[in-house]
């Protein structure tokens, strides 16, 4: 038994993070995708659970505080005939496709927006890199431009969005926005 749940981690490495029961459950229901989802927490960070349709497809993932992330690609785990490390491989590399392009959207849609349009519209995890992205890019333009009085500029521009923040914290506005913030 010991063997068999070792080759089934070698085929899908995240399964080291579950205990031989855990495992043995997943792999015991390979005709019930979904009962795959009371294990995500422990297999990727900051994932609760999969979306599934009614074709038992996966079509999102869906973290700790409910934000749902649509796939960019669904998933089948039909295909993998009963293999559930198979198309647990195939729903990682959904996952990182599907970040990064959110990312790539965002990082286009951040410039031409409202600063608190923007972080309305994108997932937390994207808002965090997008945000990190630019701010680290405007304080090193700042610094090679103008040095301590382009900072200074910066600065401002830098509390005008912290007022937009206050402005929208303010109002009545989603729990997952709040969580972001």
């Amino acid at each position: 038994l010991n063997d068999y749940l070792e080759t089934k981690r070698l085929a899908f490495p995240r399964f080291f993070f579950l205990s031989n029961d855990n495992l043995l459950e997943i792999l015991s229901e390979t005709k019930d995708p979904t009962r795959v989802n009371p294990h995500m927490k422990k297999a990727f960070e900051g994932i609760q659970s999969l979306e599934f349709a009614p074709d038992q497809k996966i079509t999102g993932m869906i973290s700790s505080e409910k934000e749902k992330v649509q796939c960019t690609t669904q998933v089948d785990p039909a295909k993998a005939k009963g293999s559930v490390e198979k198309w647990l491989v195939e729903v990682e590399q959904t996952m990182i496709e599907t970040i990064r392009h959110n990312v790539l959207q965002s990082h286009e849609d951040y410039t031409g927006s409202r600063f608190t349009d923007w972080l309305k519209r994108w997932p937390g995890q994207v808002v965090i890199a997008i945000f990190c992205l630019y701010w680290t890019l405007d304080v090193s333009m700042a610094l090679r431009n103008d040095g301590n009085s382009g900072l200074k500029r910066y600065s401002d521009k830098l509390e005008t969005m912290l007022v937009d923040i206050i402005d929208l914290v303010r109002n009545d506005i989603p729990t997952l926005v709040r969580c972001t913030l």
